[in-house]
């Protein structure tokens, strides 16, 4: 009995034990959730696909525990369609973090998939269901990799200049082939004459070549638009440049003698004095836009050029004395302070016109080219005839009723340019060389009634010699005046009538003087050392015009790449071949964009491809007043044949 007691009790002991372990062993394991997968700061889509994946992206996987990393390692890969992409694992510190990172970049506009298998377990032996997360990588950006015009650079900010009109070559490489398909469209050039589009076989290379000639010293625009493809449908952002086309060296209009050139010259641009002078007054118009506003600087220039259009018959001895009473008489009734005329006036009513808003009297320099070309005419006039010898009369009273002696403030040892009756001296600017007032201390001196003391041009003008230069530029010397000379009309507007032929006193010889200043300007235009477009031997010339901003001075100390062509025609009794080679390029080569109805546009900019469609008389005026000085020297001999300038020169210390 008690045997058999044991025995159960042993028994009854096993199935206990038994018991408890297999209870132990069934207690359910668990299963591991994905929580999320990161991206930069944005999550994959767990159910569906996610887009615009950038291709460097890594990947953080978060899971609801922790995991085994043998089995994470060999569970957890990226695959594209059926290749595997090999990555890097790396298991966070509590094991529920996976980061998966592509060894490589990953493709543009491809689709991808995040594999992770039954066989990923927990750490604690949790089990999976497995799962696959797929997701596209970013279109790719269309790269420029590079252009090129003519072999020159042509990435934006740089602006070729000089590109060949006739042969254009542009060459642009991407990062990717091409969609061939009309992939002319996507190229575009204005203005447009006419282009070829090749695709390399590649397809990464496009050569953009010309069918016809573009038009010189022009601005072209290029373009690619926006819409251009690569064949992975890449996306390109578009690219916008420009070029300047450098000269056709064709001539324009044809073949002429040098004579003929000359009388055609002088012809259109006596035009602008004769067609443009103001109806009521007769005086001219500071340019072809001005209105009422008349100059009376610009309408010395326009009386002096009053013989040379009877000389040259463009007008009657008639027609001419006519216009010179109109002008006179309205000088004689229009505004004036002390004698001196202002800068403009209103050609109707004589009333000044403020040239700015203190300048609202007289003007000393604009009175004295007014009264250089009123002595010009006057020694043309023939007293034996009764209208020219009342003209005579009437303007020597308007020059002896200009005060020069009081623009010296009082008795100072200088001039002022400007006086208003109730301003005062306020635009206290005195008149001191070296400009192109030398005229104005010289007329002064020639007056018989109000002159200046010979000590107002020694110390004033010339400020006790401070005017000397003494210095080469270019390697050519400079008498008098600033480094470089100034803008060339420095040499013209004193010496339309005054000639400096041979003409010195203790400064400088004045003939040596402007030549040498008209050569160094041509020569920094030769040299160019600030890389201008269309500078050359036959190209040059710098002074006050026009210029693409509005008005500016011009000189080699001031480049901007504005040529005037006044510069280098007003000169050429300084430099004869070089002007006349200027004047030849300027008609024959440039005269489709240059010449006009009134002679030559006042300035150009190939720089910008700018050309004014102005003309200004203070450029018109030195142009037919100087050529004709070249070919017969009307003028000077004109101006010099008064008693007053002997006398003048001889109280200043003139010699010829």
């Amino acid at each position: 009995m008690s045997k058999t007691i044991s025995i159960f009790l042993l028994s009854f002991t096993l199935l206990t034990v038994l018991s408890c372990n297999k209870k132990e062993d069934d207690k359910p394991v668990g299963t591991l959730q994905l929580s999320s997968i990161k991206v930069g700061s944005s999550s994959l889509n767990l159910t569906g696909s996610s887009t615009d994946i950038a291709i460097d992206s890594d990947f953080i996987l978060s899971f609801s525990a922790a995991l085994d990393a043998n089995a994470a390692n060999q569970s957890i890969t990226l695959s594209k369609g059926t290749m595997i992409v090999p990555i890097t694992g790396f298991l966070s510190e509590d094991g529920k973090q996976f980061t998966l990172t592509p060894s490589n970049a990953m493709e543009f506009n491809s689709e991808y998939v995040i594999n992770i298998a039954e066989s990923l377990k927990g750490a604690n032996g949790e089990s999976f269901p497995g799962i696959q997360v797929h997701f596209t990588t970013e279109m790719s950006n269309l790269e420029l990799v590079s252009i090129k015009i003519n072999n020159k650079d042509f990435e934006n900010p740089l602006h070729p200049k000089d590109v060949q009109f006739d042969d254009l070559k542009i060459e642009i490489t991407f990062s990717d082939a091409l969609e061939s398909e009309n992939i002319s469209q996507h190229f575009s050039l204005f203005p447009n004459p006419g282009i070829q589009v090749t695709l390399s076989e590649d397809k990464k290379t496009v050569t953009v070549t010309n069918t016809g000639d573009l038009d010189y010293y022009r601005k072209h625009s290029f373009q690619i638009s926006s819409s251009l493809q690569s064949t992975h449908e890449a996306n390109y952002t578009g690219y916008s440049n420009y070029f300047i086309t450098g000269l056709d060296p064709s001539n324009k209009f044809p073949l002429i003698s040098d004579e003929a050139l000359l009388d055609l010259v002088q012809l259109q641009t006596f035009k602008y004095f004769w067609d443009f002078a103001h109806p009521s007054s007769g005086m001219t118009r500071e340019r072809n836009t001005s209105g009422d506003v008349v100059t009376v600087g610009g309408s010395g220039f326009g009386i002096m050029a009053i013989p040379i259009g009877i000389e040259r018959g463009f007008i009657t001895r008639q027609q001419g004395i006519s216009h010179l009473d109109k002008v006179t008489d309205f000088l004689s009734t229009a505004d004036r302070f002390h004698g001196v005329w202002p800068h403009w006036l209103n050609g109707n009513t004589g009333q000044v016109y403020p040239f700015s808003t203190n300048d609202n009297g007289g003007d000393l320099v604009e009175t004295s080219f007014m009264a250089a070309g009123l002595m010009t005419v006057r020694q043309y006039l023939d007293p034996t005839q009764s209208e020219e010898l009342l003209l005579i009369n009437r303007i020597n009273t308007l020059l002896s009723e200009i005060e020069w002696d009081w623009y010296t403030r009082g008795g100072q040892d200088v001039l002022y340019w400007h006086w208003s009756p109730n301003l005062g001296w306020v635009m206290n600017m005195q008149v001191r060389g070296y400009n192109e007032a030398l005229i104005t201390y010289f007329m002064a001196a020639t007056s018989t009634t109000f002159p200046i003391e010979a000590s107002v041009y020694h110390k004033g003008w010339a400020n006790n010699g401070a005017i000397a230069n003494g210095r080469s530029f270019y390697g050519i010397p400079l008498p008098v005046g600033y480094d470089y000379g100034g803008p060339l009309f420095f040499s013209h507007y004193s010496f339309l009538g005054l000639n400096p032929t041979g003409l010195e006193d203790q400064y400088a010889n004045y003939w040596t003087q402007n030549v040498n200043h008209s050569l160094i300007n041509r020569e920094h235009c030769v040299l160019n050392p600030r890389g201008h477009l269309g500078y050359s031997a036959d190209c040059w010339g710098l002074t006050a015009s026009d210029e693409p901003t509005g008005y500016g001075v011009h000189e080699p100390t001031r480049d901007n790449g504005t040529i005037t062509p006044s510069a280098a025609l007003s000169s050429i009794p300084y430099t004869p071949e070089e002007s006349m080679d200027a004047m030849r390029h300027f008609y024959f080569i440039l005269g489709d964009k240059l010449w006009g109805e009134y002679g030559f546009k006042d300035a150009f900019n190939p720089d910008i491809s700018w050309w004014a469609s102005s003309y200004l008389v203070i450029d018109q005026g030195p142009i037919i007043i100087m050529i004709e000085n070249h070919r017969t020297g009307l003028c000077w001999d004109l101006f010099m044949s008064a008693p007053e300038v002997q006398a003048g020169m001889n109280k200043l210390g003139f010699s010829r």
